[in-house]
């Protein structure tokens, strides 16, 4: 499939109806134009020889080592340029590995340092449910965590094999962030996404501090009324990657799109039960209003259709040093095409998307290390890349098909 380049959030005549409130029920974001901003390309190998890596992060305890998530079942240590022989973790015993299924998450807690929990989200074997895990790290040895230390908080049933969503995320008051799709299948057919009294579909919010195995914060949205407590946001297909600004603590959401749409949503820190209006919208796109969603929706703040790429990936937004230019900018991908793009805000408004590069990697996740620079995840090359200058001259394309979100 050829590129086009650079592609508009949304036509003139939509942005004119949204910003005019004639899109009924839609809470829509304010557009501007960008600055320009300076080239950004990515090859500097930090490890290689990885199977289908799908995360890499950090743990927040000042070793900067990286840990990287391989779809099988594995979790492993890149440390001075170099990837330790032995696994952090191996739980591939436990895995459904394959398609969209597989080890799909990885959080430390914030008091890591201390108390050596970091937490894990998978598909079971066997049944295909969503399993959220927490572990500990070995007492002895830094490098390796105790498979025996396994504990259970959170069990979701998955009523197909697609749309796992598995991301877990630590926001800044301390609380896990798990992103979950709308149980799979095509065009969420048993409307998953707007049923708040289910957890698919959903952003989830929970305490793993307060109570065993995990606590609700009391400002989920759904508290003491009718509702899942866990929710914190609905309406979404397939959150694959989602990430906090790590100085503003504000939300940015890459969600998978069905036929012909991908969307970035954005979150206000400490703004909750928004509902970004999956099935009703793919996109800005209207797909199935039977039944129609509830209540205000709120709007991607950029999209694409399908000619641009068809899986995105969400980043983050940059918070490091090599780059001054591009602070605070949020930088996204798509899976199946490699294309890296660029949003910037300003106030309450945000700019088109500028695409930064075309890449030959198939991306499936972007990662910080403590510094916040920012890494990507080749999957099929197995590799994890640092943003930083390159020869353009090197990089060929090959078009990839994507493990997520169709």
């Amino acid at each position: 499939m050829t590129k086009t380049g650079l592609f508009l959030l949304v036509s003139a005549g939509l942005f004119f109806l949204l910003l005019s409130g004639l899109v009924q029920g839609w809470s829509s974001p304010v557009r501007a134009a960008g600055a320009a901003l300076p080239p950004v390309v990515v090859d500097q190998v930090i490890a290689s020889g990885l199977d289908h890596p799908v995360l890499v992060t950090h743990a927040g305890d000042g070793s900067k080592r990286l840990f990287v998530i391989e779809q099988p079942g594995q979790i492993k240590i890149v440390q001075n340029g170099s990837v330790l022989s032995t696994p952090f973790l191996d739980i591939r015993s436990k895995v459904s590995y394959g398609g969209e299924q597989g080890l799909l998450g990885l959080a430390f807690h914030p008091n890591y340092k201390v108390n050596g929990y970091f937490y894990v989200d998978y598909t079971r074997s066997g049944d295909g449910a969503t399993v959220i895990e927490r572990y500990s790290v070995s007492p002895d040895n830094p490098d390796v965590a105790v498979a025996g230390s396994a504990f259970t908080l959170l069990v979701i049933p998955q009523p197909y094999a697609n749309h796992n969503g598995g991301n877990l995320v630590f926001g800044k008051d301390g609380k896990l962030y798990i992103g979950m799709g709308d149980g799979g299948s095509s065009g969420d057919p048993q409307n998953n996404a707007q049923n708040i009294n289910s957890l698919l579909g959903k952003l989830l919010r929970i305490d793993v501090d307060s109570a065993s195995p995990y606590g609700i914060p009391s400002d989920n949205p759904f508290v003491g009324i009718d509702g899942a407590d866990e929710i914190w946001a609905l309406g979404l297909r397939n959150p694959w990657r989602f990430s906090f600004d790590r100085q503003t603590g504000d939300m940015l959401i890459g969600d998978v799109g069905q036929s012909l749409w991908e969307e970035i949503d954005f979150q206000p820190a400490g703004v909750s039960g928004l509902n970004y209006g999956w099935r009703c919208y793919e996109g800005t796109h209207v797909y199935n209003l039977n039944p129609p969603c509830n209540g205000v929706l709120t709007a991607p703040i950029a999209e694409y259709s399908h000619t641009e790429g068809q899986s995105v990936t969400g980043g983050y937004v940059y918070r490091g040093m090599r780059f001054p230019s591009l602070l605070g900018i949020y930088i996204y991908a798509d899976f199946s095409q490699g294309n890296i793009w660029a949003l910037q805000r300003s106030g309450e408004t945000w700019s088109a998307p500028t695409l930064l590069l075309d890449t030959p990697f198939a991306i499936s996740s972007f990662g910080e290390d403590e510094a916040g620079e920012l890494y990507i995840v080749d999957y099929y090359g197995g590799a994890i890349r640092l943003l930083a200058a390159i020869d353009l001259s090197t990089l060929t394309h090959a078009m990839y098909l994507p493990f997520i979100g169709r």
